[in-house]
């Protein structure tokens, strides 16, 4: 069972690397191991842990980007009554534009849940793909495609919009799906997927947010009942409290990751996916 402390610093840790390209899921395998920490991933108590700090940080980014969200909902209400979607209506082009990324990784997770869990035994594993995370993110930022910023654009959803085509926005998605793979990071993939498609550090990220909002919080959604049900007041309070932190520290990371796009690159991520993962083969491997 966890205790408060461990709950608190994997929360903190999860609403942390959740947003950051370093794979949430891979600290929450990897992190444990390091500090020695005897906690069994397999056990409902820590998968029901998981859930909840997901979901925390699926409803932190909504309430960050609540305006967008209610923007991009009327959008798509209004195409639906219309049965089209016009080109000068950007919310709605922009909410079409999520659904269709959100396709991919949404029948992916349906399909792959189960032979994905396994990896989650597996800390080796997990430190191999953080490695190729970083690959992935050096590999994304040498081979970006640099288009002109729409400047004359000022609002970033219009902007995005405008920028992204349909089926730039499906393989976005497709991207999403490598972070199936523990180690490999959500955030890190749909950003890199975002600037492979043209679009600048900034608006790769704001895409990628309000990309993974309705993905984890949906697969957080259909598990979070579960843990209500554990009959473990202990494992609900743990999970309570780790969901408080990792929503905290999601509004936290939002901020200084909006901050950091604005004018620098992911090779610091980058590098250090393949620092700690490395050092996580030695340690644990």
């Amino acid at each position: 069972m966890l205790s408060h402390f461990q709950a608190v610093i994997l929360g903190l840790v999860q609403g942390i690397s959740e947003l950051f390209p370093i794979s949430s899921l891979g600290h929450s395998v990897l992190l444990p191991g390091l500090l020695g920490w005897s906690i069994d991933q397999d056990a409902n108590y820590f998968l029901t842990f998981i859930v909840a700090t997901h979901f925390a940080t699926a409803l932190a980014l909504f309430v960050v980007y609540r305006k967008d969200w209610v923007k991009i909902i009327a959008g798509v209400c209004r195409s639906i009554r219309r049965r089209e979607i016009k080109g000068a209506d950007a919310d709605a082009k922009l909410g079409g534009l999520l659904i269709v990324g959100t396709v991919p990784a949404g029948v992916a997770g349906i399909v792959f849940q189960k032979p994905v869990q396994h990896l989650l035994a597996s800390p080796s594993i997990v430190a191999a793909f953080l490695v190729l995370n970083g690959g992935l993110l050096y590999a994304a930022e040498m081979l970006r495609r640099r288009t002109p910023l729409s400047v004359e654009i000022s609002d970033p959803d219009r902007r995005i919009a405008s920028e992204i085509s349909w089926w730039q926005s499906a393989k976005i998605g497709m991207m999403q799906v490598i972070a199936l793979l523990p180690g490999f990071s959500r955030t890190g993939s749909t950003l890199a997927g975002g600037l492979l498609a043209g679009l600048s550090h900034e608006d790769a990220l704001r895409f990628s947010f309000l990309l993974g909002t309705p993905i984890i919080g949906a697969a957080a959604l259909l598990k979070l009942p579960g843990l209500f049900h554990s009959g473990s007041s202990a494992a609900i309070h743990n999970a309570l409290l780790g969901a408080l932190c990792a929503a905290i520290a999601t509004i936290v990371a939002v901020k200084i990751l909006t901050r950091h796009f604005r004018t620098k690159t992911l090779t610091p991520f980058a590098i250090y996916c393949v620092l700690f993962g490395s050092l996580s083969l030695l340690l644990l491997g």
